[in-house]
Order: structure tokens, then sequence, then C-alpha cells
């Protein structure tokens, strides 16, 4: 190695190293900070609860929420209502229009083929059981701790973040919900909603077809996705 690629290599260790201390002392003046505002707070449990609403908020992606316009049968409507259901409409059937075009041919592409059987060809595998074993408290623990720790959330508005802090809290309890759901064979309805958030992606902002979707579940949900994967 010459010695110029060697001092790259220094470089780049040094930069990563004063990268990682520059942040741990960030996160320690913010939690020193913080630690202050409840101490010195009247009201402890509400500063905690708007600390916690702050710091979601700040960290949250900045996806698309307001649409002011939309192009609708060739007129700009700016009523949101009438902008939601558009782009409800464009989602929902955005799938059908695909496989639709796809057995018209007019997709040239090496994948013209049909999804379902697509799916039917490649799905005549037998299978192993899954095995249906109940839940322990240690097992829930390592799933949260596996989960990435980001501080979008779904519609309960619990980013995993919070889960992991309120662990020693919640585990017993979401140990029997697991295992309830897998002795029951239900998941919990309210697991399956999602929030919704609009992604713009590059053209013209007026055009539905320029704009992809997000769906956020909620970190709950992620738990129960990865215990019955493990299985």
């Amino acid at each position: 190695m010459s010695c110029k690629g060697s001092n790259d290599t220094n470089l780049k260790l040094q930069y990563k190293r004063y990268c990682k201390t520059l942040t741990d002392i960030i996160k320690t003046a913010k939690k020193m900070y913080y630690d202050e505002l409840i101490f010195k707070s009247k009201n402890k449990t509400k500063t905690t609860w708007k600390i916690i609403k702050k710091e979601i908020r700040n960290n949250c992606h900045n996806f698309l929420n307001d649409i002011k316009s939309l192009k609708i049968n060739n007129t700009i409507p700016s009523n949101p209502q009438e902008i939601a259901n558009t782009f409800n409409d464009h989602f929902s059937t955005v799938a059908d229009t695909v496989i639709g075009n796809i057995k018209k041919g007019d997709n040239n592409s090496k994948d013209n083929v049909d999804p379902s059987n697509y799916l039917i060809t490649n799905c005549n595998n037998v299978f192993s059981r899954i095995n249906w074993k109940c839940a322990a408290t240690y097992e829930i623990n390592k799933l949260l701790k596996s989960l990435k720790t980001k501080n979008v959330y779904g519609y309960y508005e619990s980013p995993i973040k919070i889960l992991k802090v309120s662990a020693p809290l919640i585990i017993s309890p979401l140990t029997y919900i697991c295992n309830k759901s897998l002795s029951s064979g239900v998941l919990l309805e309210r697991l399956k909603y999602a929030i919704i958030k609009l992604v713009y992606k590059k053209g013209n902002k007026l055009l539905t077809t320029n704009y992809r979707q997000i769906s956020f579940l909620t970190s709950f949900s992620k738990i129960f996705e990865k215990l019955i994967y493990s299985r």
C-alpha cells in the first residue's frame, strides 16, 4: 500500500472516530439539558411528554403531508378531501392497471408475465410447517432490541425508540398478547392500520403519478412480524 493510501485510511478512521465522539457529546449534552428541564419543572409528567413529542416531531422524516393543489380532470382544485380521494383512487387501482397492461402485452420487458401465473409456477414447493411454540419474554425482548431505532411511527404514535426505553414495563403484557395471537391465529385488527405518507418523486407536482406512497404500520406490528418470521 502506498504512503498516500495509508494516510487516506488513517484520515478516514480519525474522521469516523471524531464523528462518533461528537455524536456522543451531543447526546450527553441533550440528555443533561432535558434532565435539568424535568428536574426544575413543577409538572414533571407534562414536561416529559412535551420533550418526547418534540423529539418525535424533530426526528421524523420530512414526508409530504399537505398538497395544496392537484390536477384532476384538467382542473386544479384545492379541496383537501377531493385531493385525498383522487390519491386514494389512483393508488388503489394502479396495481390493476399495471397487470392489465402486462396482459395486453403493453410492457415489453423480460418480466412480461401474469403475476398470478408467476406465483403459481414458482410456489409449488412444499414448505415446512410453522412451529407455533409460545414466546417467552426474553424472545420478545430480543426481537424488540433487533428493531432499528427509528423515530417514524404508525397509528399508535409509538416509535421504536420509545418502546425500547419502556421495554421493562411492557415486555410481560406484550408477550401475553403475542401468545394470545399465536394460539388464536388472529392478528389484532388495529395492528393492520397504517398511516399513508406521500413522497414526491420528480416531474410535475400536480400529477398523482409523480408521487409514491409509504405505509407506516405500528411499531408493535413489526414485533409480531418478526415473531412469525422466526417460526
